[in-house]
Order: structure tokens, then sequence, then C-alpha cells
């Protein structure tokens, strides 16, 4: 079962190829459903941006040439785009820029919503491709009775990558098709050894691309060339309980790697970037029972005229939790959850669904104990 936009009457497609896997079967897949197509590998990042020698071969160099080889198996044409500059600006310093007011970022929705479905889509057009295909695992359908563009969930509900693709206008989602969204991802594997792909048994990326090791504060210092001033954590009476390392260090939920000798377990709650403070408390601190979030993004309609129930994600790996949303401004909404739910981070991006639908989303500005 493939995504029904592998229907579109415009058949002239650019593939975004990373040399991955998916990527990979997505760009056959296109070529096998009479798509004209080209692939595309997008250079995000020079190796000083991310902490590496400069004479060192990256990793984006290897994915850029597994990329080529699986382009010339499918017979068509390859280009590398380098938006090591955008990526730079609308990705990696929203990200620092983050962690230094204190939120906890996703820049998985930022590299979609500023490269993947802007720059890239934008070139797609200049180069006179109507479609940009990519290896999301998600689908798009057109709505019947409001002729509106909609977003829903992979079947493969263990890949689904519809909570980063929230914020895609309706024009995006006319001109773009998921080719795996219909595909398990163990079929996907199987489609790339069957046509012998050099990415067939390449390992899914994990991290966040521009810091492979993980640690962000590592980044985020090199980056600015500077180290973080310690500061006090304190209870949430402003009680002082001890002293940090950097805010950076620190993420809300956080419970190991605190420097601090307890009686017992004691979790980071909040971090005020004004004063420098980390607030800690117990597990049940954690908790909030609502959210209001920023900088939303509708898809299944266009506005939210009433109060209504949803199911509502706040981060990509955890469970959707039943709530019910109100939109409090044009820019703004409300979830308020049936069950507190626990460690919601500022920041982070809360995603509504209806069943398999995406109704919206948006950033989550502050939480509501």
């Amino acid at each position: 079962m493939m995504d029904e936009s592998l229907e579109s009457p415009n058949r002239k497609a650019m593939v975004a190829m990373s040399g991955g896997v998916d990527s990979s079967v997505a760009a056959f897949l296109m070529k096998e459903h009479g798509f004209d197509c080209c692939g595309v590998t997008m250079k995000l990042f020079r190796n000083e941006d991310v902490g590496l020698p400069r004479e060192k071969a990256c990793c984006s160099l290897t994915d850029a040439e597994d990329a080529r080889s699986v382009a010339e198996q499918l017979g068509i044409p390859f280009y590398v785009f380098n938006f090591a500059d955008d990526f730079k600006t609308d990705v990696m310093e929203r990200f620092i820029a983050a962690y230094q007011n204190g939120t906890t970022p996703n820049p998985c929705i930022d590299c979609n919503r500023y490269i993947k479905f802007g720059k890239l889509f934008r070139r797609a057009r200049e180069f006179d491709y109507e479609i940009l295909a990519t290896g999301h695992y998600s689908r798009i359908e057109r709505d019947a009775g409001s002729g509106r563009m909609l977003l829903k969930k992979s079947l493969d509900p263990a890949k689904d990558q519809s909570y980063v693709l929230y914020a895609m206008t309706q024009d995006q989602l006319a001109r773009t098709v998921f080719p795996l969204g219909g595909l398990q991802k163990a079929r996907v594997r199987e489609i790339a050894a069957e046509y012998g792909f050099s990415s067939a048994a390449k390992r899914d990326s994990q991290d966040i691309c521009f810091v492979p090791s993980g640690d962000y504060a590592r980044f985020i210092e090199q980056s600015l060339g500077r180290t973080w001033p310690e500061g006090d954590v304190t209870d949430k009476s402003g009680k002082k309980l001890g002293r940090h390392r950097g805010i950076i260090h620190y993420t809300v939920g956080q419970r190991k790697g605190l420097g601090l000798a307890m009686q017992k377990p004691y979790y980071v709650c909040a971090k005020c970037a004004e004063t420098n403070t980390i607030i800690l408390g117990e597990e049940s601190d954690l908790n909030c029972k609502a959210l209001e979030a920023g900088e939303i993004n509708l898809i299944a309609c266009g506005s939210l005229p009433s109060p209504r129930r949803v199911r509502a994600k706040v981060r990509y790996r955890t469970a959707e939790q039943t709530a019910v949303v109100e939109q409090t401004a044009e820019d703004r909404f409300r979830v308020e959850f049936d069950e507190p739910q626990r460690g919601v981070a500022p920041g982070q991006a809360v995603v509504l669904y209806d069943g398999e639908i995406v109704l919206g989303g948006g950033t989550i500005l502050r939480t509501v104990s």
C-alpha cells in the first residue's frame, strides 16, 4: 500500500537522498511509479561547524557517495546542494539559542521546516521539478470534503515520523510524496537488498546529525568559543541545594549526573536562564496538567473554533495522551491533559492527532502544574 500522492499528475520529482536505506528505496519507488526523477543530497554542514578537523572525511561525504551510487543504479541524475550556510542559521544557531534560553529544542523539526520543505522545496521548483519526495514514514491524502491536504501517520507505527512534519503547509503537502508511508521498515530493507543497494544494511541514524557524539553542551561551547558559568541549584521554594556546572548541561526530567548528594531522588523540574538557576524537585513535581503552545500550524483545519478532544504527543518518542485543545489566539493554543504528564519541556513540540490524522502542532511555551 503506497501513499496515494504517488498518483500525482505531476510526474517530475526531486528525491531527497541522504545515502540511507529509506531515501534509496523512496527514489526506487518513485521511478517505479513512472516519475521522471533526479536525486539530491544536501550538504548541511562543514567539518569546522561541528567540531571535526577540516581535513577529515566526515560522514556526510560518505553518505553523498552512497546516495550517488544508488542514483547511478537507478539511472537518474544526481546533484549535491550546499545548504551549509542556511542549515547553520536556521537549525544549528536556533538549537544553540534555545539551550541558551533554557528550553529544549527539536532540530529535526527545524530542519524539515526550513531546509527540506523550505530551501530544498523551493530549489526543486527552480529546477522545474513540481514534486519533492523524501524517505519519511508518513502519508499524505486530500480530504474529499474540505479539499484540504491531510498529513497522516505511517502504517508502520514504530517508524512513524508525522510528529516532526507537523509544520508542513498546504502547498508543501500538495507537492510532496512520501513513498514509504504505506510500508513496514522490514519491507523497505528487503527491497533495498533485492536490488543490491549499498544502503540495504546501513544502520539508521539515531543522533542529531550535527552532534554525532550526543554531547550537546560540548558542541554549544565549542561553537560559541566559551564555557558556561556555574550557578545555583535550588528547590522549588528557592532553598539553595548546591551549584551546577552550566545550565546547558541539564535537561528537564534529568535525574542522574546532578553532582549533588541527597537522601532521595531529585529531578530537574525547570531551568531559569535569566538567573542561571536549575530548579530541582521530586518526581511528582515533573507533572503538568496543561501547556500553552505558540508558533502553531494547523493542517486538517484552518482554525479551532471551539475546544476539541484530541490525542497529544509532547515528544517524538512518547505516547499520545488524551487531552482537550482550545485555540486562544491566532498563533496560540492551550492543551489540557486528562491525566498529568511528566517532564513536558518548553521548546519541544506538541502535536495533535485525531486518530491517524495530524490536526497540527506548535512549540511548547510554558507548562501549567
